[in-house]
């Protein structure tokens, strides 16, 4: 095939999903005439799997995205038809945000943005070819086209050497029918590129009106909408509703009946699948005394009737698929408008990245997404954002944005990837982050919007916003340490119905705020001085009382943790040189190649006692240094 110059960009991104729609936007936002490759325009934006965007601890990262100037929680609240508060039976550090969207809406939207987009050009391209030239890399397309390009970011998603499984068929292909990138994995593998080979699933679509709902529990949102961008104006609405069914014994023995034709179990699946996000089959023989399973049915969009069966991945025969959704409550005449599949896809050891998800051994080559090991719309945006502003930075000669586990859900996502690598397709959750109090989605602006301004990612109409957010937060805060109420019947009243002890002198607004039994809403009568503020502002203020003492005991983790970090690391140790380090340890730590001692005490397979050795070491060169 003759190929021909197709021009030069500062940076390429292959792959236009949420990744890649993150990544290509950050890089021309910045200034760098940027291209988004993707093998079919009509994918831009598609959400291949469930028709929602947040979760628990992914929607603390859409905030953080949106914080920073990307644009995933924007898109949500413009295409949102319900939202629901997650966790509000717990404490607000765990509280998430989620809303189902218009998943053809959401496309066009993120499309036409990317349309818009000054200095960025979306293109319909396969790229079959990356190489390495005169300090730049050349990026060829299946019909011959050769860019080059300063940095090129991967966000390659499903599609990499993508192969779809539904029972004992097969067949090379993307998800949702697409074509898959065939060719790329070859050369990847041509550079050196260490990849490895998962897989995911997804539930069937079935026809609404085949239905019975009438044998359904309702799901509905909450009547008190949060929006997802901080820069959202006007009241949202919820404009559908979700429903609840069970799976039962019966259901279960089909699956059973049928498992030797699951390509999983047949082995004819090499990829490994995502570990908290098991196929119904799955569920079905790994939880055995399990009675039922939970599955929702949720609405892909407004003018579609296609409804999404969450719960219910699967990759058995289709034939099967039907057979067990008939068993189920409300689904005894259900018919299927797309099957369950399985689909295998090839992505990258993240081991090899920096934290700015560049490449090790490739210098101005990131990745981002799927392809570094992750799972899940909001971890893919969330890298996509990073990497675009790393790899438009490189290019301008700044160093790079480096999120660390205390900013960010971010930082903790991408810190667990580049040090302890995965060995299934990484999710996060709340849990991951020992710093997850003060890491809240009600906060995610105080944390990264300063660092969003100084990218070049906030405009100076919301830099205006959010600081003037933030005074009415100071300034309530001083307002109700200052605000006295003398004891009365009224207030006892209250505090009784509450549950918590009356008062005999007066208590400041303050103290009272800071009982757990009490909220702001309980107060307002009582609080006849009060400003009208923004729900946000006061939800800030009262988590702030409330959780002062945790809050700082965590802030003062945060600080120890600095200080181990800012223990940095040469890039040239032999750690095999290293006397008194286990081989287990300077292995993985050759491997890995941690940054400073805090990555490398996060490396799996590296002990405190291997710390403390290359604390010591350290410690010695530091000596010399000064010696000499």
């Amino acid at each position: 095939m003759k190929s021909y110059d197709a021009g030069a960009v500062d940076v390429a991104v292959i792959g236009a999903g949420h990744a890649g729609i993150e990544a290509g936007l950050a890089a021309a936002r910045l200034g760098c005439e940027t291209v988004v490759f993707t093998i079919n325009l009509d994918a831009v934006g598609n959400c291949p799997c469930n028709p929602s965007i947040g979760g628990t601890a992914k929607g603390h990262l859409v905030r953080e995205i949106d914080a920073l100037g990307g644009e995933m929680g924007k898109t949500a609240d413009a295409c949102m038809i319900q939202s629901r508060m997650l966790n509000l039976g717990k404490g607000p550090a765990v509280h998430s945000l989620r809303a189902q969207i218009d998943r053809n809406q959401y496309a066009r939207v993120m499309k036409h943005k990317l349309e818009l987009q000054d200095r960025l050009t979306l293109r319909q391209a396969e790229v079959v070819d990356i190489s390495p030239c005169e300090r730049a890399w050349q990026v060829t397309t299946r019909l011959g086209a050769v860019y080059r390009a300063g940095t090129v970011i991967i966000c390659t998603g499903t599609f990499l050497g993508g192969k779809i499984f539904t029972g004992e068929v097969a067949y090379e292909s993307g998800p949702d029918g697409m074509f898959p990138a065939a060719f790329l994995p070859d050369s990847l593998k041509r550079l050196g590129m260490s990849l490895r080979r998962f897989k995911t699933g997804t539930p069937a679509r079935v026809l609404r009106s085949s239905v019975d709902f009438s044998r359904l529990e309702v799901q509905h949102g909450d009547e008190e909408i949060v929006p997802f961008s901080f820069d959202t104006e006007g009241e949202l609405s919820n404009r559908a509703v979700c429903h609840v069914s069970w799976t039962n014994e019966e259901t279960h023995q089909v699956i059973r009946e049928n498992i030797h034709r699951s390509p999983l179990y047949a082995g004819l699946i090499e990829g490994v699948g995502p570990r908290y996000c098991p196929s119904i089959e799955d569920k079905v023989m790994r939880f055995p005394d399990k009675r039922r399973h939970q599955l929702f049915l949720e609405p892909c969009g407004l003018e579609t009737e296609e409804l999404y069966l969450q719960g219910m991945s699967s990759s058995l025969p289709e034939e099967v698929q039907e057979a067990f959704y008939h068993t189920i409550p409300g689904l005894e005449k259900v018919r299927l408008m797309r099957s369950a599949y399985a689909i295998e896809y090839d992505c990258c050891d993240p081991l090899q990245l920096e934290a700015s998800l560049e490449f090790r051994d490739w210098p101005g080559l990131y990745g981002a997404g799927q392809f570094n090991g992750s799972s899940g719309y909001e971890e893919a945006a969330a890298q996509g954002l990073i990497a675009g502003v790393n790899a438009a930075r490189k290019l301008q000669g700044h160093t790079p944005l480096i999120l660390d586990r205390s900013t960010s859900y971010i930082g903790t996502l991408i810190d667990d990837l580049i040090t302890k690598g995965v060995t299934d397709p990484y999710r996060m959750m709340t849990s991951r982050s020992e710093y997850r109090l003060v890491l809240r989605q009600d906060n995610a602006d105080e944390r990264l919007t300063p660092i969003g301004r100084e990218l070049g990612l906030i405009s100076e109409r919301r830099w205006e916003k959010f600081q003037e957010k933030q005074r009415q937060k100071e300034q309530e805060l001083k307002r109700v340490t200052e605000t006295v109420l003398p004891p009365s019947d009224e207030l006892n009243r209250v505090l009784v119905s509450r549950g918590t002890t009356e008062v005999t002198t007066g208590v400041r607004l303050s103290e009272l705020l800071k009982r757990p039994q009490l909220t702001y809403q309980d107060l307002t009568e009582l609080d006849r001085g009060r400003p009208a503020l923004p729900g946000a502002v006061l939800e800030g203020v009262e988590i702030q009382l409330k959780y002062e003492g945790y809050i700082r005991r965590q802030l003062a983790d945060i600080e120890e943790m600095r200080r181990v970090e800012c223990k940095a690391l040469p890039s040239n140790i032999d750690y095999q040189q290293i006397r008194g380090l286990r081989l287990e340890a300077a292995e993985k730590l050759e491997k890995v190649r941690p940054a400073n001692l805090g990555q490398a005490g996060r490396v799996s397979g590296v002990s405190p006692a291997d710390i403390s050795v290359l604390m010591i070491w350290l410690s010695a060169q530091e000596q010399r240094g000064g010696e000499s």
